[in-house]
């Protein structure tokens, strides 16, 4: 996995916000007035869209963010608002323009699928005095970002004359940066460090018909000598994403399921940023990016997608360290609330394991085997000295965090440092509780958090302290 833990970069995003509304419903009929469903309605949700979620998606990511954008006087804008300071996203940037209806995209969902979508909003180009009004704002603050994301859905705040002042302004101040463009004009993007176009955006921008590497190849280099890019690349869908300087390079897409597509650029756009932002190189970037985008299109509707699902993606597709199923107690305490959302059975248990052995694996198998997710606290060094005394343990935490993380059946490891995982455990609030029958009719730690305590027999003659018994007397 990359290593992009704990980073907290700052990154500006400007583009065009919108609403996604969805109305989730059933249909079990079809209308006598027309062959059209009959859908029941029986939720509705609305989540930021267009620019608004690259913002969601950078924020799940951990990013700072901010977002000049321009938006009306209507109830959609006022909507927006409410959503931006929802997730902390400081909306003093956000420009208003009395004559502009603020996007809002309405949807109607049935058993997962989409049905039909209808659409309220303004498209027509910004007026001049917000084109100035948004250059001068961003003049002020540039130098306060990382990374400088544009997202153009066409709806007419990135208008021909505005998109060339904010490339020429962040290439002075030497910032990167990206857009994911629109139309088939992409002289205004000229300069940009990179476009995020797809096959099909970048087959008509070019006038080329991509159908194999040749042809890949040929619309890449337009799209670099056409626009002055630093990086040209090209999004393909379920292959992937290609990218060409010296050679041409395709990273191959990770994802195993597609279920909606909705959002997935926006998904790409905020990771490369926020990878760059973090002084990765572009291919390390490109590899997080087709992470977090194999993890999107596997959720319905706009979604993001967070490190901690980004690692344990990477994990299932059996490309991850055996480190990256150590975590903090902040790490488990943001896993654990995702998988509570996802309604996973979270088991918990916790020991020394000191010197690993069958009797250990049984038990570590039988725990597993009670739900869906198996956390286990694992004692440092100086809580087992407290309890076993000065000459325990044989094997450093770190190493015995590994080689347990390393096993099929346990998902994660944390160390804790006192005497007994209570804390831990009020974290996790674990569904099931495990522990070793030697606490058959005893008290256990954390039994009263837990929805329920389970005793698993020890295999008879496997312990630690026997093993270690049995290499003294050798």
């Amino acid at each position: 996995m990359i290593d992009l833990k704990n980073k907290n970069p700052k990154i500006l995003v400007i583009g065009d916000l919108m609403i996604d509304h969805y109305l989730w419903g059933s249909c079990d009929r079809i209308s006598p007035e027309a062959p059209v469903q009959i859908v029941n309605i029986n939720s509705e949700s609305t989540v930021l869209g267009g620019a608004g979620n690259v913002i969601n998606n950078l924020h799940a990511l951990g990013v700072k963010v901010d977002v000049i954008s321009v938006i009306g006087e209507c109830e959609v804008s006022r909507e927006l608002r409410q959503l931006l300071s929802k997730i902390d996203v400081d909306t003093q940037y956000l420009v208003t323009q009395k004559d502009r209806v603020s996007s809002k995209k309405s949807r109607i969902i049935v058993s997962q699928q989409q049905v039909v979508r209808y659409d309220r909003e303004s498209t027509d180009e910004i007026s001049s005095k917000s084109q100035a009004t948004v250059l001068n704002i961003f003049k002020e603050i540039v130098k306060n970002y990382d990374v400088i994301l544009l997202s153009d859905y066409g709806k007419g705040l990135l208008t021909s004359n505005l998109t060339k002042s904010l490339i020429s302004f962040a290439n002075k101040n030497n910032k990167k940066l990206l857009i994911d463009p629109k139309g088939r004009d992409y002289s205004k993007y000229k300069g940009a460090y990179l476009l995020t176009p797809n096959k099909k955006e970048a087959s008509e921008a070019t006038n080329i018909d991509i159908i194999d590497n040749k042809s890949l190849t040929k619309a890449l280099q337009i799209l670099k000598e056409k626009c002055n890019l630093t990086v040209t690349l090209m999004t393909l869908s379920e292959e992937g994403v290609a990218i060409l300087d010296n050679e041409l390079r395709i990273y191959p897409t990770t994802a195993r399921e597609i279920f909606d597509v909705t959002g997935a650029g926006d998904t790409i756009l905020a990771s490369l940023g926020f990878a760059l932002a973090c002084s990765k190189g572009i291919d390390d970037a490109i590899k997080f990016a087709n992470l977090a985008s194999g993890v999107v299109v596997g959720k319905v509707g706009s979604a993001t997608v967070t490190l901690n699902e980004i690692i344990e993606y990477e994990s299932s597709l059996n490309k991850s360290s055996s480190d990256e199923h150590i975590k903090t107690y902040s790490e488990i305490s943001s896993i654990v609330n995702g998988l509570k959302k996802k309604n996973k059975k979270i088991i918990f248990t916790n020991g020394c394991f000191d010197i690993l052995h069958l009797g250990h694996i049984k038990y570590l198998e039988a725990a597993k085997n009670l739900g869906d997710v198996l956390i286990l606290g694992l004692n440092s060094d100086n809580s087992i000295k407290r309890l076993k005394g000065k000459n325990r343990p044989i094997n450093e935490q770190d190493e015995r965090a590994y080689i347990l993380a390393s096993l099929e059946v346990i998902d994660y490891v944390v160390i804790f440092d006192e005497d007994t995982p209570i804390d831990l455990i009020k974290i996790v609030q674990p569904d099931i509780l495990v522990k070793g029958g030697d606490y058959k009719e005893k008290d256990v730690v954390g039994q009263n958090i837990a929805k329920e305590l389970k005793i698993i027999n020890f295999i008879d003659g496997k312990s630690t302290t026997k093993t270690i018994e049995r290499i003294q007397n050798i």
